[in-house]
């Protein structure tokens, strides 16, 4: 079967290529890729080339499919999964491998196996580690969210807090107390608002600061501070570029008692001091979001991890309960993993995407391999006098600004692909 895929070469190399997949063996799948999100990772990928721990080092001669969000149907089951998995079914899939110890994993390793193409096989491993999910929620693109939904989720549930009773380490982010986001209105950080909203046990506070008026904008009209408010949580937009003295501001809105659970999303000496700076007795500083400097450092208060018990740690990724849950939480409504989205686009936008993700604006970049569109955002599908872009206006204006499955419809229809 021919794809249309897009290939890393190397450092900065991506192509979008046609050519012939291998016919599938009796222990893999052949898919049809529907959606697929993009990711910072990716563009940290292109710019390391074969410098990146899980890109193989003759990417030269054998190109890996990038793209690892990804979502979509069930074309053709080898015969020894003939009994799990169905051809027409909807499929989602948890990219973190860790097969025999690998780091390989699909975006990253695989020649025939990523997000950012038409059609893939998926290898056998993925099936016996149980990385290949059955979807039966409405849209696609839900699907491909599931992944950066798992990383948010594995976050809040790799959080812990100890007690000087019996030194039991109690996992996840404390229920009744505060949590602190910062720079945390991109689309990984709306994520982060949404989860502790539809959680039981969930935190009585939550507070996110950024620098980007716009996007503080953004966030609060997607997630409005009386959104939380129903689900019992006190939620607050700071702009800590307006603050004078921005650790005195925060520090106030607990009452001058810390923050039990700080997430750190973006790789910032300052960033990661404040929210140290932050913590409350047995507070715990979670360093959510990767740097690509190996040698990234920040002072830490050891005078406070002794004497009041704060500590830090990070994480990357989710496992696959985190990625079963944020596919249990969208089909329920109780999250919405489309405040992430601001574009949408087709595979023929994808290259140029990657390239210039960190320089364009807004939030998550959806792509749908299946078709051909401009990446486009979505609050300037109004001024196209293309009937498509008027009927997805039309959509996306029924549900706050936010893509969803009706618009996801409309275009997958119009395109020919459902």
């Amino acid at each position: 079967m021919k794809t249309s895929a897009v290939r890393l070469y190397g450092a900065d190399d991506l192509r979008l290529e046609t050519f012939e997949l291998p016919e599938i063996k009796d222990d893999e799948i052949l898919v049809k890729v529907i959606s697929d999100s993009i990711c910072m990772s990716t563009y940290k990928l292109l710019r390391q080339g074969k410098a990146h721990k899980r890109c193989p080092q003759n990417v030269d001669t054998n190109p890996i499919i990038v793209g690892h969000e990804f979502a979509g149907d069930i074309v053709q089951v080898g015969a020894k999964w003939a009994g799990e998995f169905t051809p027409g079914e909807k499929f989602a899939q948890q990219p973190a491998l860790n097969y025999q110890g690998k780091l390989d994993s699909p975006g990253y390793s695989y020649e025939w196996f990523g997000g950012s193409t038409q059609y893939a096989v998926i290898p056998h491993e993925v099936m016996e580690l149980g990385c290949l999910l059955h979807y039966s929620g409405e849209s696609y693109f839900e699907a491909s969210l599931g992944e950066p939904m798992s990383c948010i989720i594995g976050g809040y549930n790799a959080n812990y807090h100890t007690n000087k009773v019996n030194y039991i380490h109690q996992m996840g982010v404390k229920p009744g107390g505060s949590v602190l986001i910062l720079g945390g209105a991109g689309p990984m950080g709306l994520g982060a608002v949404e989860y502790p909203l539809a959680i039981e046990a969930h935190p009585a506070r939550v507070v996110v600061t950024d620098v980007d008026a716009a996007r503080i904008e953004r966030a609060r009209r997607v997630i409005p501070e009386s959104h939380a408010a129903e689900r019992g949580v006190e939620l607050h937009y700071v702009n800590s570029a307006e603050l004078e003295n921005q650790r005195e501001y925060l520090m106030s809105l607990t009452d001058g008692k810390g923050y039990d659970d700080v997430f750190v999303f973006a790789p910032i000496e300052a960033l990661a001091e404040l929210g140290d700076s932050l913590l409350a007795f047995d507070g715990c500083m979670n360093v959510f979001a990767g740097p690509s400097d190996s040698s990234f450092s920040a002072k830490i208060n050891l005078y406070n991890s002794h004497y009041t018990s704060t500590h830090i740690m990070g994480t990357t990724g989710g496992n696959t309960d985190d990625l079963k849950e944020g596919l249990r939480l969208s089909e329920q409504g109780l999250i919405r993993p489309s405040v992430m989205i601001t574009h949408i686009g087709g595979i023929d936008s994808i290259i140029d995407t990657v390239t210039n993700l960190p320089h364009i604006p807004g939030g998550k970049k959806l792509t749908y391999p299946c078709l051909e569109l401009p990446l486009t955002a979505i609050e300037d599908f109004g001024k196209s006098e293309d009937p498509l872009f008027q009927a997805l206006d039309a959509a996306c204006q029924k549900h706050k600004g936010l893509w969803n499955a009706e618009a996801e419809g409309i275009l997958l229809r119009a395109k020919g692909v459902i």
